[in-house]
């Protein structure tokens, strides 16, 4: 086999981050009542709460603010755009947030399926995920993917951020891979596609929304199941 260890993404590539936060919002919004404080329309506090997310989350792979800052100022100013200047409510939703969310197991279609089929075929699967380190084993363990991965490597715990190379030496260094032997497979173009070919690796873009990029992946599929053409 050309390939040896397969590096996967985990929210948006194995784990379906927009269902699963979607669920764990609408539990928050009627749990803190917030339609009584003004937030009289779920789908519009969603749909804001998704921009600020997406600006903050932009921020932080670029170092502009820490992690904390992330954790609730996503809440807050979603809330500013109801006119609630609350930042306990905004922080306790933050902090309740990071809590259920991990306990969600949505995963995209064929998910176990091409886990076991790769595994089976004797590849060494791992995870490379920006993400915090206690909320993506949960989200993994709860998932039931864990028993799947061989290394689990976090942006919190390597202390860098997809697209970064230093993440993926950081990776390979924790697996003993060789580059020439490692491929990446992941959804996000900046982070996943980009930091493959920062880091010289091979790199699968799982186009789950059929989006147009502005690179040229080593492969491309549509679904998890194409993953069985390539690898």
């Amino acid at each position: 086999m050309k390939y040896q260890h397969i590096f996967f993404d985990l929210d948006h590539t194995l784990w379906d981050f927009e269902a699963n936060s979607r669920q764990t919002l609408e539990d928050l919004y009627h749990t803190l009542q917030l339609a009584d404080k003004g937030v009289d329309d779920f789908d519009l506090f969603h749909k804001k709460y998704l921009v600020h997310n997406e600006v903050l989350w932009d921020r932080y792979r670029n170092g502009f603010i820490k992690v904390d800052e992330l954790r609730w100022k996503r809440m807050w100013r979603t809330l500013l755009d109801f006119k609630i200047g609350d930042e306990k409510l905004a922080r306790d939703m933050g902090d309740r947030f990071l809590t259920l969310l991990p306990s969600r197991t949505l995963l995209f279609p064929y998910t176990h399926e091409i886990l076991t089929y790769l595994n089976d075929k004797g590849y060494k699967l791992h995870l490379i995920t920006n993400g915090f380190e206690i909320t993506q084993h949960h989200k993994i363990r709860n998932s039931g993917i864990d028993k799947y991965f061989v290394e689990v490597i976090t942006s919190e715990g390597s202390n860098s951020l997809k697209p970064h190379k230093e993440i993926f030496e950081y990776a390979f260094q924790k697996t003993n891979a060789l580059p020439a032997h490692s491929i990446m497979v992941g959804d996000s173009y900046e982070a996943d596609i980009q930091g493959a070919i920062n880091a010289g690796i091979d790199h699968i873009y799982v186009n789950h929304i059929n989006a147009s990029i502005p690179i040229q992946p080593t492969y491309t599929v549509y679904s998890l199941k194409e993953l069985e053409n390539i690898l």
